[in-house]
């Protein structure tokens, strides 16, 4: 296996839990599959269609969004929302992250405090 081929599965695995976290903070405003991502593709996070539909199903299946369709365009659209579990969960998740970037900054010589 290259290193280009094991990097690029480490990133993919990386990423894979961010864009939980960045749909249910994003969600916290209803919006439907393809605006969302739209918006995540903006923030930098690369997620396919084919990813991002069944984790919005499993999202709402875990009661941590909602979705209810939008029929008064002429294409109805199934509009998701955060719930109060999925805003928590986001929240902690968060917290988490940010909880180990600091430790891996600080386990880094050359950025961290350790010594």
């Amino acid at each position: 296996m290259t290193m280009d081929a094991t990097l690029s599965g480490h990133l993919q695995e990386l990423r894979r839990g961010t864009v939980v976290v960045a749909s249910l903070t994003v969600l916290r405003e209803p919006g439907y599959g393809y605006s969302l991502l739209e918006t995540l593709s903006a923030a930098g996070f690369e997620v396919e269609a084919n990813t991002l539909y069944p984790l919005l199903r499993r999202l709402e299946a875990q009661g941590l969004l909602t979705s209810e369709w939008n029929t008064d365009e002429a294409r109805p659209r199934k509009f998701y929302r955060t719930t109060a579990q999925g805003d928590a969960i986001a929240t902690a998740l968060r917290e988490e992250w940010a909880r180990l970037d600091k430790a891996i900054t600080d386990l880094d010589p050359t950025t961290g405090s350790r010594k």
